[in-house]
């Protein structure tokens, strides 16, 4: 059944349309729950046209950053509409740890965000509530998500499917990894 899967979605991935699907599904995800990361796009169409997996993840990073100044402005002006759905969709504790993190580490949780499990639509949301600064913001989310992108289309345009199989398997391990090596990062930073 996911082969099958797998196939048509690499088959949708050399439309040439795709390209602005995946546009539209990066912005939508940076700030609507429950939305999958566009990485589940991107990746295909990274193995099928491995020459355009760099225009790819560029796309993916402009939408995402885009979608994430969305997710800005309702966190910071529509929260009490937002707010019901993270409850409601199980949202919550990610929430929880989102703004724990900014409160602890402000423009480093957004750089983080870019490889954590928590989703990114949440640190968007998290970061208008708070009131981070905008351009900081900005500038982690192209950082952080920036190298999430194009480190997942350069891997897959260069090793193909051999990799991407590897990749989708150890997705978490490797995000908490990263994640764990930029807070000891940040901790030895600050000291």
């Amino acid at each position: 059944m996911f082969e099958s899967l797998y196939h048509g979605v690499i088959r949708f991935s050399r439309r040439q349309d795709a390209p602005y699907y995946l546009s539209l599904l990066s912005f939508v995800e940076s700030f609507i729950l429950p939305f999958p990361p566009p990485d589940v796009m991107l990746a295909p169409m990274a193995v099928a046209q491995p020459t355009r997996a760099m225009r790819f993840a560029a796309l993916t990073l402009t939408f995402s950053v885009l979608g994430g100044l969305v997710g800005y402005l309702i966190g910071a002006f529509l929260f009490d509409l937002a707010a019901p759905y993270i409850g409601a969709w199980g949202y919550q504790p990610a929430f929880d740890t989102a703004t724990g993190w900014f409160e602890q580490w402000g423009f480093w949780a957004v750089m983080v965000a870019g490889f954590s499990p928590v989703p990114y639509k949440i640190f968007t949301i998290a970061a208008g509530v708070l009131q981070l600064a905008l351009i900081p913001f900005v500038l982690a989310s192209i950082i952080g998500r920036g190298a999430r992108f194009f480190l997942v289309a350069w891997c897959l345009a260069r090793f193909g499917p051999a990799i991407e199989r590897k990749l989708m398997r150890y997705i978490e391990q490797i995000g908490w990894a990263i994640v764990g090596a930029l807070l000891i990062a940040i901790v030895v930073y600050s000291l």
